[in-house]
């Protein structure tokens, strides 16, 4: 066979071109998808926290209090760290909208827009340009005015800690083993009410939530005869979601801020015999022990707490009403 033909070598680059060519547009048609991708799995509603359920199991107020939030920042500046991407935040940063749910869904406050306050402007002035433009049989065209708020609620993110515990164990026994690994972040949440009237602080709370993941990892590493080795790997790990535990420390220092402004009697309640509800009353007493000793908090368990009482300023609020030896009123037998 002659390899010098000159027919036979032009002949040999172009087929390997043809199959090169070949086999990149095999490669190209496997590559694209023939149709849309699918949504495996339907949206749902976000989960409900253990504070969630306590937040709608408040008692009624007596007249829902009308509450401003301009914003609710991330005040940590902590970014994830590596390998994720150096500007991705560690927390949310959608809080205020948590927020304004918080204290809509309590019940006892009604939130106004402030956020996006630029934005409602804006559409105000373009309903009132349309007023008298549609003819002269055309209805004016009336806008209420806003509804001012009498509470400014402002705070933020304070603090998100991370690895503030870690650890693991494990056991292997003829090659079969377990380990365990586990992390404990904290991510910390500041709250205030602020009476627009004079601005005065009314009540200032802080939670703090614990954020927990841990790992399960099997193996399996044997000889099954002389000369064939098994071996076998396996995991699962489990990550709190961090979203979900700003909104519950969210949702957990709304509760206590309520709690907190009954006590000091800046609202009331629609029936003052909830203030004995074993939901409002574990909320004070840890309030009232978060920060005493072991023998202050006996000494504190046989005292009785009672109910606040004031004047009614109308809004659901009232004005704080001097205290007897320490203790505030009982509830008020007075009609508003």
């Amino acid at each position: 066979m002659n390899n010098n033909n000159p027919a036979h070598s032009t002949m040999r680059p172009a087929a390997k071109f043809v199959m090169m060519a070949a086999l990149c547009g095999s490669l190209a048609a496997c590559a694209v998808p023939h149709k849309p991708a699918e949504v495996a799995t339907p949206a749902h509603l976000t989960p409900a926290t253990p504070s969630t359920r306590d937040l709608l199991k408040l008692p009624e107020p007596k007249g829902k209090v009308v509450v401003a939030v301009y914003g609710f920042r991330d005040q940590t500046g902590q970014y994830k760290p590596a390998p994720d991407s150096s500007f991705s935040t560690s927390v949310t940063q959608g809080a205020a909208s948590m927020l304004v749910k918080a204290l809509q869904d309590s019940g006892w406050f009604t939130p106004v827009e402030r956020e996006s306050l630029q934005e409602l402007l804006t559409e105000r002035r373009i309903v009132r340009a349309l007023d008298g433009s549609q003819g002269e049989n055309a209805p004016a065209i009336h806008i209420p005015a806003l509804v001012p708020a009498s509470i400014l609620i402002d705070g933020g993110i304070v603090a998100y800690e991370s690895n503030v515990r870690t650890g693991g164990l494990g056991a292997r026994f003829l090659g079969v083993g377990l380990s365990t690994q586990y992390r404990m972040d904290q991510v910390t949440v500041g709250l205030r009410s602020v009476d627009i009237r004079t601005g005065r602080v009314l009540q200032t709370v802080s939670t703090t939530k614990t954020i927990f993941s841990y790992e399960v990892r099997p193996s399996v590493y044997k000889f099954v005869n002389f000369k064939d080795l098994l071996e076998i790997e396996a995991g699962v790990t489990s990550n709190e979601p961090t979203q979900l535990c700003v909104k519950e420390a969210i949702e957990a220092a709304v509760i206590h801020l309520t709690v907190e402004g009954l006590k000091d009697g800046n609202w009331r309640l629609k029936n003052e015999e909830d203030w004995y509800s074993p939901l409002v009353q574990t909320y004070l007493k840890e309030s009232n022990s978060w920060a005493v000793t072991t023998l202050d908090a006996q000494a504190l368990d046989q005292a009785t707490v009672a109910a606040p009482s004031g004047q009614d300023t109308g809004a659901g609020t009232i004005v704080p009403t001097p205290t007897v030896d320490g203790v505030q009123g009982g509830p008020a037998n007075s009609n508003p």
